[in-house]
Parts: structure tokens; C-alpha cells; sequence
């Protein structure tokens, strides 16, 4: 039980980690401007892709699967966070 909520601690961590980094930005620079449901959704997405990494290595037990399915879940999320960033694909999804 304790590595399930050490595991869980350090997913979150590095979640509010990472949301600091544009946090910071903001405070130096106008090129940056992020608004809350940018953090919001940017935390969902970050968390969501932590607890399914996490997932799947709790589930999957061959090693080459593993990290087969922990790269395709990166991939999506980077295929993601650039569509709503930039709107690469045009999807509705980033408001084109």
C-alpha cells in the first residue's frame, strides 16, 4: 500500500512541478499567457497520462510491451497538447 501512494505522490509532484514552469514564465514575460482552464486542462492532461503510465506498469508484465504502450500514450499526448496549443491538425478541438 505504501509504494501505491509513494507512486501516487510522485505522479502528482511532478505534475504541479511541470505546471510551474509556465507559471514562472508568466511572471517574466507577456509571451506566455496562460489562463486557469489552461492549467486546468493542461493538469488533467498531465495527471491522466501519469495514472495510465502508472497503470500500465502495474498491469502489463512483458517489458517490451510495456514500454511500447507507455510511448504511444506520450505520443498521444503530445499529438494533444499540440492540436490545442497550435491547432496542427484543425480539429474543432482547438477552436478551428
Amino acid at each position: 500500500m505504501k509504494t501505491k501512494s509513494n507512486r501516487l505522490i510522485g505522479i502528482v509532484i511532478s505534475v504541479v512541478a511541470l505546471l510551474f514552469i509556465p507559471f514562472i514564465a508568466m511572471q517574466f514575460t507577456d509571451e506566455v499567457n496562460w489562463t486557469l482552464a489552461d492549467f486546468v486542462i493542461a493538469g488533467i492532461l498531465l495527471l491522466g497520462t501519469g495514472l495510465i503510465c502508472d497503470f500500465i506498469l502495474k498491469k502489463v508484465n512483458k517489458k517490451e510491451n510495456r514500454i511500447a504502450l507507455i510511448i504511444v500514450i506520450i505520443v498521444l499526448l503530445l499529438l494533444v497538447w499540440a492540436e490545442l496549443a497550435v491547432g496542427v491538425f484543425g480539429t474543432p478541438l482547438a477552436g478551428s
